[in-house]
C-alpha cells in the first residue's frame, strides 16, 4: 500500500486513563499536534479515552477535552478494572483502518505516531516501538530486565530485549486482540500472533506527573499472566523436577535396602529426616501453586464474567 493510495483513512488511538488528571492536558496538546501531522498525510485521527474508575478529576479533564474536540469518544467504566481490560473496552469503539493503545502518562511519546503511520502506509501491518533505554527507577529497570529475559527464555525467543508497549496495528489484527483471553499481556499477545513487526527504536520518557499506579503487585500479575498464559514450560519443569525427585528418592530407598541387607543399617538422624520432609513438602506446595495458577486461568476464562463494565459513553 503506497502513499499514493491513501485516500481518507483513519488512525484510532485508545487511551486508558487512571489517575492521570495532571498529564491529560499535555497529552491532548501533543495529540493535537499528531492530528495536524496526520491531516497533512490526508489521514483522520480518532481519539478514544477510557476512564478506568479514576478517583481524581481525570473524567472532568476528559470532558474538557471533548468540549474542545467534539468527535472525541469518552467511555467511563463503573470501577477500576485494570489497564488491560480498559484498553480492550476502548477497542470496541475503534472504527479506524489502523489503531494503537497509548499510555496516558506521556512516557511513550505521541510524536512517534506519525512515524509509525508512515511505516503502516508503506505496507507494514504491525509496527512496534522497541525501548532502547528507559528513565525509570533502578528497581523498575531490574524487574524489567529479569522479566524480558524470562519472556525470551520461556515464551518467545526473538521478543524485543527491552520490551515495548507502543504498537500500531492494522485493522486486520483487531478481531484477534478483541477476542484474546482475559489473563493476557497485550504486547506479548500481539507479537505472538506472528505478524512480522516493523521496529522503531526509542527511549522511554521519565514520568513527571504524579506517582505511577503501576505497582509491584500489578507488575507481578502481568509477569504471571505472561509466563503462565503463553508458555507450557513451567508445567513441564514441574514434571521434570517431579521425575528427578522420584529417581533420587528411589535411589535413596534402594541404598537403604542394600545397606540393611548387608547389615550396615545406621540409625537415621532426625535432622536428615526433617530436612527431607521439609524439602519434599515445600516442593509439592510450589508445584501445586503453579498448577493452581493454570487452573485459575481456565476458570476465569470459562466463567463468562465481563472484563469491564461501561457506566456511560460520552
Amino acid at each position: 500500500m503506497g502513499q499514493q493510495d491513501i485516500g481518507t483513512k483513519k488512525v484510532s488511538v485508545v487511551v486508558a486513563v487512571y489517575y492521570n488528571e495532571g498529564s491529560l492536558p499535555l497529552l491532548f496538546g501533543e495529540l493535537l499536534e499528531v492530528e495536524e501531522a496526520l491531516r497533512q498525510k490526508n489521514l483522520q485521527l480518532e481519539l478514544i479515552f477510557v476512564d478506568d474508575g479514576s478517583g481524581d478529576d481525570s473524567l472532568e479533564e476528559l470532558l474538557k477535552i471533548k468540549q474542545q474536540r467534539e468527535s472525541t469518544k469518552v467511555i467511563k467504566l463503573t470501577r477500576n478494572f485494570g489497564a488491560v481490560h480498559a484498553s480492550k473496552t476502548g477497542l470496541q469503539f475503534v472504527t479506524g483502518d489502523c489503531y494503537l493503545i497509548l499510555a496516558a502518562d506521556l512516557q511513550d511519546p505521541p510524536e512517534l505516531i506519525p512515524k509509525m503511520v508512515d511505516q503502516w502506509l508503506d505496507g507494514a501491518k504491525y509496527v512496534i516501538c522497541s525501548r532502547t533505554d528507559r528513565d525509570d527507577p533502578v528497581t523498575s529497570k531490574i524487574f524489567a530486565y529479569i522479566f524480558y529475559k524470562l519472556v525470551r527464555l520461556l515464551v518467545i525467543r526473538d521478543y524485543p530485549a527491552g520490551g515495548f508497549d507502543l504498537a500500531l496495528m492494522d485493522r486486520a489484527m483487531l478481531p484477534y486482540v478483541q477476542q484474546g483471553g482475559k489473563n493476557i499481556n497485550p504486547s506479548l499477545f500481539t507479537y505472538w500472533l506472528g505478524y512480522k513487526p516493523s521496529i522503531l527504536p526509542y527511549k522511554r520518557r521519565q514520568r513527571i506527573h504524579l506517582k505511577s499506579r503501576w505497582t509491584f503487585s500489578k507488575k507481578l500479575k502481568l509477569f504471571l499472566d505472561s509466563i503462565l498464559g503463553f508458555s507450557i514450560v513451567p508445567i513441564r519443569m514441574i514434571s521434570l523436577i517431579g521425575l528427578l525427585v522420584s529417581l533420587v528418592s528411589l535411589g535413596y530407598g534402594l541404598s537403604v535396602v542394600i545397606h540393611a541387607i548387608i547389615g550396615r543399617t545406621d540409625v537415621p538422624g532426625f535432622a536428615t529426616l526433617a530436612g527431607l520432609i521439609s524439602f519434599l513438602l515445600g516442593l509439592a506446595i510450589v508445584m501445586l501453586g503453579v498448577i493452581g495458577e493454570y487452573i485459575w486461568r481456565i476458570f476465569d476464562e470459562m466463567n463468562k464474567r465481563p472484563e469491564a463494565v461501561i457506566d456511560r459513553i460520552y
